[in-house]
């Protein structure tokens, strides 16, 4: 659980679990056998200085679970056992961590992947602090619309095989370059042969084509492009924000995406107080993502609720504003995930131990609360509980630092110390 607040329930499809093993668990190990693995090679990690489990019951209790001189079992694509290396069951195969620490695989719920183009003038114009009279997400959604599928597709794998060479082993992406019928379901058609965490955000900010009539934009996304986008998302989000969808705007809109049976993300007060985290709150939505300006009601209607607070430093980094105050959320009890943000113009960084660092250092988290975040924080995002987090019956996603403890990642900024990375049991980096 993240400190002050425990996880969601689970997702309404969590992955299979298998019935607990015998009684012979030892204490800080714990182990299960899912019946699918029965016929499947395991696997013991072992010599690992520490293990973050994300399971407070185990190692030394803390919202971490952190186990020193730990080991780690799986079989086929499931963690089956963790515990005291000395304890650790026979396998079939075995790899030594060499005393490096090993962490869930992070989980990055909140990234803008389909898209072509980029806009490096209007960073450097931002940095250099000159004026810059380009269309900032209309650049993106010209180019995007100009890009055949194969290029769309090419430039999707080649992000995510970064963010994967970094540790990240699940990520939700959205569309919202296209808006476009067309357009839109085309990017996450192209995006759900990657992930299952695709989210349909027609709603990232009125279509050009539309710019003399908002009012015929929301009637588009919320009927044809709902329509045709639907089959291809389980999420639907909005940006709620001056100068792109209102209160009421964006209340029609995830009502209509809930009828054809996706469920709320909200991009909420990120630029200036609004109504975009009430709303998230109001329709149980996942997540309210940015919460950089909160009222007092803002911060408690969040701890009184389901919904996560998704922080976005990369976005912060590459703009120049504010930090959301992460020390203020948690200290109030909300569940907070940290994410990359990853797009063409205010978080071009697929990097999560960037992301990390950075909250660390700028938004007063600790280095055990940004790696909770990070990992069981965005599964908590994402309504999981079959990811980001290292015990029995979770997904084997998880990472190798070429380092003795997971506070490197924030103590080293910068330095690539993802090693090794395992998803779904293969090692895939």
């Amino acid at each position: 659980m993240t400190p002050g607040r425990p996880p969601p329930p689970p997702a309404p499809e969590p992955a299979p679990t298998a019935d607990q093993a015998t009684e012979d668990a030892m204490s800080n190990a714990t182990t299960v056998s899912p019946a699918h693995s029965a016929s499947t090679a395991s696997t013991l990690i072992t010599n690992i200085a520490a293990l973050v489990t994300n399971d407070p019951s185990l190692g030394d209790g803390s919202p971490l679970g952190l186990i020193q001189d730990a080991a780690v079992v799986i079989e086929g694509d499931h963690v089956v056992w963790t515990g005291d290396q000395s304890k650790a069951p026979a396998t079939d195969n075995r790899v030594d961590a060499g005393g490096r620490a090993v962490l869930p695989g992070f989980v990055d719920s909140h990234s803008h992947l389909v898209f072509a183009g980029d806009r490096t003038q209007e960073f450097n114009a931002r940095m250099s602090g000159r004026a810059y009279s380009a269309g900032g997400i209309r650049t993106t959604v010209a180019a995007t619309r100009a890009a055949t599928d194969a290029e769309l597709e090419a430039g999707l794998t080649r992000y995510l095989a970064e963010a994967l060479r970094q540790g990240t082993t699940t990520f939700e992406t959205k569309s919202g370059y296209g808006l476009t019928v067309e357009d839109e379901a085309r990017a996450l058609r192209i995006a759900a042969a990657h992930t299952d965490e695709v989210t349909y955000l027609g709603a990232h900010i009125v279509s050009p084509d539309y710019a003399d009539d908002p009012a015929g934009y929301v009637s588009l996304v919320t009927g044809e492009m709902l329509d045709a986008c639907a089959p291809y998302a389980r999420w639907i989000d909005v940006f709620c924000e001056k100068g792109a969808f209102d209160g009421d705007q964006a209340r029609a809109i995830l009502t209509a995406g809930r009828a054809k049976g996706l469920h709320p993300r909200v991009h909420a007060n990120q630029l200036s107080y609004g109504p975009g985290v009430q709303l998230a709150v109001e329709l149980d939505a996942a997540s309210a993502d940015h919460c950089t300006h909160l009222t007092a009601e803002d911060v408690d209607a969040l701890a009184n609720s389901r919904t996560v607070a998704t922080l976005l430093p990369g976005a912060e980094f590459s703009t120049r504003a504010e930090w959301p105050n992460a020390r203020r959320l948690l200290d109030a009890g909300v569940t907070v995930a940290l994410s990359t943000d990853c797009n063409p113009g205010s978080s071009f960084t697929s990097s999560v131990p960037f992301c990390i660092a950075l909250a660390v250092r700028d938004m007063r988290m600790t280095p055990d609360e940004a790696v909770w975040s990070a990992t069981a924080g965005g599964a908590a995002a994402l309504r999981r509980e079959d990811i980001g987090r290292l015990t029995p019956g979770a997904y084997a996603d998880l990472i190798l630092l070429d380092a003795p403890s997971h506070v490197h990642l924030a103590y080293r900024p910068g330095v690539p110390l993802v090693s090794g990375v395992w998803r779904r049991g293969a090692r895939v980096a």
